[in-house]
């Protein structure tokens, strides 16, 4: 089939599996440019397929040649039906890892299930032993309880009362007001039981329990803290009690992990183009006009150069993790430098419909949105009559 991006709001409904591969095989062309990374060699990622996870399961990969087992919750393909992109992105890694001689396999399924979990021990304990890197990466608006049976969805609300800024559509172009009103608490509760630590802590209780943590495990989590400008629907919003949870949960994983002289971190990253950030109003202006400015100074960074950063300069130095004042991995440092939050700060005050073309990089947005699903890559040829039934060759 003919397979062209449609798009409905901030989800695009297709995928193009040759541009998936594309954008697979680009990041690890990119990692290997960058040389060795003396790192884990036994990785489980949890959110393995698209983002910071896939840029973590390349990176420990093909950075330091790694075992690596991923966990997603992906759609396969139907005839005439495209599959989900990171269903394509994990096709594509696992062909790559098998021709580099390199263990990768897959688990699709709810990873907030413990059966899911299971699964996941039973693979660890039958192909590796244990594992000495465990990444959490999940996005997710709704997690159903593996112990309550109650499904909990989350909320991107301010919190005290009704937010209005500017934000915009990134298809049009349209800068416009927008007003939130504030969370009631039941959406508090619920959006830090789908984005907190909660689940974060049960992996790695379960995968302690059943042995196959390394003794010095390490499990990162990622997160995001991100400018004034959006952190009253963000940092401060309901998402923000969330990423607190999760940044608190950090500790209580060390101290469980203790006796196999085990360590957890939370990496704070930088605002990026993903599914989940597209879905939240004034975030897609923010990174427009941060695109603009990081790219203007050769400072911005994607999911992948984020990633091997994060392995090469903060988990795998051989001197310790530096964290800043609240234990956190700072891989955000560039973004949040005070020179560059000033010039977006100024711009987003004149930030029109008119002027944004040429203050903001609206383009950019728009073209690693289209990224995310696989289209827009050079060297691929999108008229071509393409095969949307691809397997991930590990899943049955």
């Amino acid at each position: 089939m003919i397979i062209e991006p449609r798009m409905r709001g901030f989800i695009c409904l297709t995928a193009h599996p040759t541009g998936c591969e594309q954008n697979v095989k680009n990041q690890i062309n990119y990692v290997k440019s960058k040389g060795h990374i003396e790192g884990a060699k036994k990785v489980l990622v949890i959110g393995a397929s698209t983002g910071f996870g896939l840029a973590s399961r390349i990176t420990s990969a093909f950075g330091s040649d790694a075992a690596t087992i991923g966990v997603f919750f992906e759609k396969p393909p139907m005839e005439g039906k495209t599959a989900s992109p990171g269903w394509y992105n994990s096709a594509a890694f696992e062909n790559e890892a098998q021709k580099a001689g390199l263990y990768a396999k897959s688990i699709n399924g709810d990873a907030f299930s413990n059966e899911i979990k299971q699964q996941t021990i039973d693979m660890i304990k039958a192909d590796l032993g244990q594992v000495d890197l465990v990444i959490y990466s999940l996005a997710s608006p709704a997690r159903l309880h593996p112990t309550t049976g109650v499904l909990h969805r989350s909320a991107l609300k301010p919190i005290g009362g009704t937010f209005t800024n500017k934000t915009v559509d990134f298809h049009t172009g349209n800068v416009s007001q927008i007003s939130i009103e504030p969370a009631v608490q039941e959406d508090i509760d619920n959006t830090v039981v789908v984005m907190g630590g909660e689940d974060w802590s049960m992996w790695m209780d379960a995968l302690k329990s059943a042995g196959v943590l390394a003794n010095g495990a390490t499990t990162v989590a990622y997160s995001y803290i991100g400018p004034e400008v959006t952190e009253a629907v963000y940092r401060k919003g309901t998402i923000g009690r969330a990423k607190d949870h999760l940044e608190a949960t950090a500790f209580s994983i060390t101290d469980s992990l203790k006796d196999i002289d085990g360590k957890a971190y939370v990496s704070v990253n930088k605002a990026l183009v993903t599914q989940a950030s597209s879905a939240i109003p004034v975030i897609p202006l923010y990174i427009s006009l941060l695109y603009k400015i990081m790219k203007a100074e050769g400072i911005h960074e994607g999911c992948i150069e984020q990633m091997q950063r994060l392995y090469s300069e903060r988990l795998y130095t051989g001197n310790g993790v530096p964290t800043d004042d609240k234990g956190r991995i700072r891989i955000d440092d560039w973004e949040m430098r005070a020179d560059v939050q000033e010039k977006v700060a100024s711009l987003w005050l004149e930030a029109t419909t008119e002027n944004l073309p040429q203050i903001g990089d609206l383009e950019g947005y728009r073209s690693d949105f289209h990224n995310l699903f696989g289209f827009g890559f050079e060297g691929v040829d999108y008229k071509a009559d393409t095969n949307e039934m691809v397997n991930v060759s590990s899943i049955e």
